[in-house]
């Protein structure tokens, strides 16, 4: 009961000062257990001693499904709920948990047609509006995007020495990453006003965030963690997937706990524990296009999680369509 208590508190606290939430959207049980994918390591509790709202707020990052799942309550809808995207029965990696990532299959629930001219490097829902952020040198640009029509409401363009890379939306303002520029920059979410920068000494390639901290990736196996006020480094995980490495990390998204990482020139995304960065599950996504739309298409580089609506949304560069798609594990 205090490890279920000091849950609620932590997340109360992010809901307070950390995660966005939709204004239309009061916050829910099941937004709590999104939020609530980190570890409790950075604060220690007894029987005695709750968790402290300083100490709530030190220690929203890495929680597995796993050990979340050890707070699910028999109540209804405390603290329980499906996991996103997934069919019935895909949830539960209780204790005595395989350590073999899980394989998952897709359907197709909708498509919304895409700008096949975008060389799509970032994809990301924040309430009801699509942002596209796309590369390329010289063609390189952050988008607002009409979902339906696939129509480009608003654009900025970066400079020609430019490589825009993954895009992710903090609070009021949207970050864009380079390639290999070692820069970041800032803007105003609404206007699209250039409102910063910042640097970074890797590669740029992937970007999302845990509601706590901005997570990068660079084309490697390694996951950094930054803090989102400073944009220092504050931990770095390598994936692993059995004890191997998985390098080619490219777009990134955080979805209900895991990182979800599209792996450069491949049909897979990774589901990653942030907590350690083992691999616990790979989706297949082998045959969203057809042969010949593939033909005319590159990779598949873009995931975004629309948490109004309950949808996980792919596409790839210069593809097409964007497609819902729900993920169930392989029979």
């Amino acid at each position: 009961m205090m490890q279920l208590f000091g849950a609620v508190l932590l997340a109360f606290s992010v809901l307070l000062t950390g995660c966005p939430t939709p204004e239309s959207a009061q916050p829910t049980l099941s937004e709590v257990r999104s939020t609530l994918q980190s570890s409790f390591t950075a604060a220690d509790t007894n029987a005695d001693a709750l968790l402290s709202l300083s100490e709530a707020q030190a220690v929203v990052s890495g929680m597995s499904s796993s050990q979340f799942n050890e707070l699910d309550t028999d109540q209804d809808g405390a603290l329980s709920g499906s996991e996103v995207g997934l069919s019935d029965g895909a949830e539960g990696e209780g204790e005595g948990e395989s350590t073999t990532p899980v394989r998952y299959t897709y359907s197709v629930i909708d498509t919304f047609p895409h700008d096949t001219t975008a060389f799509t490097q970032g994809l990301v829902i924040d309430g009801d509006q699509l942002f596209e952020g796309t590369g390329l040198w010289g063609h390189s640009s952050l988008r607002r995007v009409d979902l339906t029509t696939g129509a480009v409401q608003q654009q900025t363009d970066l400079t020609a020495s430019f490589f825009g890379e993954g895009i992710v939306v903090w609070q009021n303002t949207i970050i864009q990453l380079t390639w290999r520029s070692h820069r970041a920059f800032l803007y105003d979410k609404t206007t699209f006003e250039a409102t910063g920068e910042f640097a970074y000494a890797s590669e740029g390639w992937g970007i999302t965030h845990n509601c706590a901290e901005l997570i990068m990736s660079d084309g490697t196996s390694r996951l950094r963690f930054l803090n989102p006020d400073s944009y220092e480094v504050t931990r770095e995980v390598t994936v692993l997937d059995e004890g191997v490495p998985v390098s080619q990390l490219n777009e990134l998204e955080y979805i209900q706990g895991e990182v979800w990482a599209n792996v450069w020139q491949t049909d897979l995304i990774a589901r990653i524990d942030p907590a350690d960065g083992r691999v616990v599950g790979w989706v297949d996504l082998t045959g969203l296009l057809t042969p010949t739309q593939r033909s005319r298409a590159d990779v598949l580089n873009g995931i975004a999680y629309d948490k109004i609506n309950d949808r996980i949304l792919v596409t790839g560069k210069y593809w097409p369509s964007i497609f819902q798609i729900e993920v169930s594990p392989v029979p």
